[in-house]
């Protein structure tokens, strides 16, 4: 557990859930919950649910949020998320915050999920804190509730795996948490320190003298220098290209990928699903390169884009 400073302890309620699959369904990935298949009306599984969500708004009101009420009547849904759909569309037709649906997922941005991702569908709104932290976003909710507001301990086991969250019934993102939360959907720089040598935009190549666009933009460092993902994702390509040079692509969401050029070397492998700021290979001067400095992309839709405003720090 996190120490946040707290000189007091966290009251709190223990809840196990551990719910069975609706008849009739496969439980996918051994995740042992009841089945939404899609988010139609004719579907089982999506119809109580949405009754469930219904009934817990209710009781939100009438049990002025006490978490142990609210905690009993929970019950957590699966879904494999389809073409087409993101974090805010599926909160819509849920009627759930994206909050709740973020916090208990773990995403750290709107970028962070994506088309065939099992999610877990809460049917109370509120904040899921996991008993550790890990991203900044956790960090900077757990420092204004735990130990601040009653809460419900909420094991939750997937695929064998013990789960443990501090769930509050019917809070959502402060404006601070708000913030930081779209804000993260902008990526983080992939260099902790750096010198900015080339920007996105028409420029002369300082290879090859010929006047062309450069796709991103070019962060000099020392060679080594680590280079960490900028956003959650899933690591799709790895190559090495007479340009690029020793390069990694991963995956956002289905409609943005990040490209990171020029490497040394790589520090993680094909197919790896991985947290924003997750050490993925070290800056280098493979390929067309005149020194050591990490060429990096954001590209919406395979269409390369200035990252100068996508970026924070």
């Amino acid at each position: 557990m996190i120490n946040y400073g707290k000189g007091y302890a966290l009251a709190f309620f223990l809840i196990f859930l551990s719910l069975p699959v609706c008849k009739g369904q496969d439980s996918p990935s051994g995740v042992n919950f009841p089945v939404i298949a899609r988010m139609i009306p004719s579907d089982n599984g999506f119809r109580q649910f949405i009754n469930d969500v219904e009934n817990n708004r209710r009781r939100l009101v009438t049990s002025r949020s006490r978490p142990e009420v609210m905690a009993e009547s929970l019950t957590i849904y699966q879904y494999i998320t389809r073409q087409g759909e993101d974090l805010q569309s599926i909160a819509a037709r849920c009627n759930i915050p994206y909050s709740a649906l973020a916090s208990l997922n773990r995403l750290t941005s709107p970028v962070s999920l994506q088309t065939g991702t099992l999610i877990l569908l809460p049917s109370c709104p509120g904040i899921y804190i996991p008993e550790i932290p890990e991203s900044d976003l956790e960090k900077l909710i757990g420092v204004s509730r735990l130990g601040e507001q009653e809460s419900v301990e909420l094991r939750i086991r997937m695929a064998g795996v013990l789960r443990i969250f501090h769930f509050f019934p019917g809070a959502d993102y402060t404006p601070t948490e708000r913030a930081y939360f779209l804000n993260a959907g902008f990526f983080r720089f992939p260099l902790q320190t750096y010198r900015l040598t080339s920007s996105y935009g028409i420029r002369e190549n300082p290879v090859t003298g010929n006047i062309g666009l450069h796709q991103g933009i070019d962060l000099a460092a020392p060679e080594g220098t680590e280079v960490y993902s900028a956003a959650d994702g899933t690591v799709i390509e790895i190559g090495d290209d007479p340009v690029y040079g020793i390069y990694i692509i991963v995956s956002h969401n289905d409609r943005w990928t990040s490209l990171y050029g020029h490497l040394q070397r790589v520090e993680t492998v094909l197919r790896q699903s991985i947290k924003s700021g997750t050490l993925i290979g070290r800056v280098g001067t493979t390929g067309q390169s005149t020194g050591p400095h990490l060429h990096f992309e954001l590209r919406q839709d395979g269409r390369a884009l200035d990252p100068s405003g996508r970026l924070r720090p």
